[in-house]
């Protein structure tokens, strides 16, 4: 079955080239395109696809708020889309607010094209994906920050962890991929997709970007360290 994709962008060329670009791929439909944040929002709720193409800066409502709109669980039918964010900005304050509205994915718009067309599939997979650069501007972002208020409460979600299972999410909070928490703890990679797994379920997290920001939302993984 094909994965669907709405594309969310006010530039019309930018839509068109990335409907041109995914919509030549055997295994993915572009299935609507919005030029605003209000539309992107109403096309995934009729529409319901897997993913939605979402640019940061848009008219009437920006891609951040329709991110968060479109990820909340009241959302209709119960169906929530893969949101993978692109934009020519890798400003930290973009990142760190896509990410904490629950996308899925962050892609720089100068991606090259196979590597847009595999981020669709990464993230319609069920997987998280941020570009490399991306990824080690946001882990440097949360070690410069204080601890956040609440902090304390949130540590609460852990209580039903194993130890190796916190040991698992301080290493995924530190931006290690499987294989090296693999090495670093003497395991089988399959092991660590386990823990990873039942971390997950354990405290609903979506995806391995929520396990990065609820690792140092909840202290387990400190600024200093």
């Amino acid at each position: 079955m094909n994965t669907t994709v709405v594309i969310a962008d006010d530039q019309l060329m930018v839509r068109a080239g990335f409907a041109a670009i995914l919509g030549a791929q055997p295994d993915i439909d572009v299935v609507g395109q919005a030029s605003d944040g209000v539309e992107a929002v109403s096309l995934a709720r009729s529409l319901k696809p897997d993913v939605v193409l979402m640019d940061v800066r848009m008219p009437n409502m920006n891609g951040i708020d329709a991110t968060r709109e479109l990820t909340q669980p009241t959302y209709g039918s119960h169906h929530i889309p893969k949101v993978l964010v692109l934009t020519t900005f890798d400003i930290d304050e973009y990142v760190n607010d896509a990410l904490r509205a629950g996308a899925s994915g962050f892609l720089l718009k100068d991606a090259l094209p196979e590597d847009l067309i595999q981020a669709v599939r990464i993230v319609a997979a069920g997987d998280a994906l941020i570009a490399p650069k991306v990824m080690k501007r946001l882990i440097e972002q949360f070690t410069q920050q204080p601890a956040v208020a609440g902090q304390a409460s949130r540590a609460v979600e852990l209580n039903g962890l194993t130890d190796r299972e916190r040991e698992v999410l301080v290493l995924i909070g530190r931006g290690l991929s499987n294989h090296e928490i693999a090495a670093q703890l003497f395991v089988a990679e399959q092991t660590v997709k386990t823990h990873v797994s039942k971390i997950f379920m354990k405290l609903g997290l979506r995806d391995r970007v929520q396990a990065v920001v609820l690792a140092y939302d909840t202290g387990l993984v400190e600024p200093s360290r």
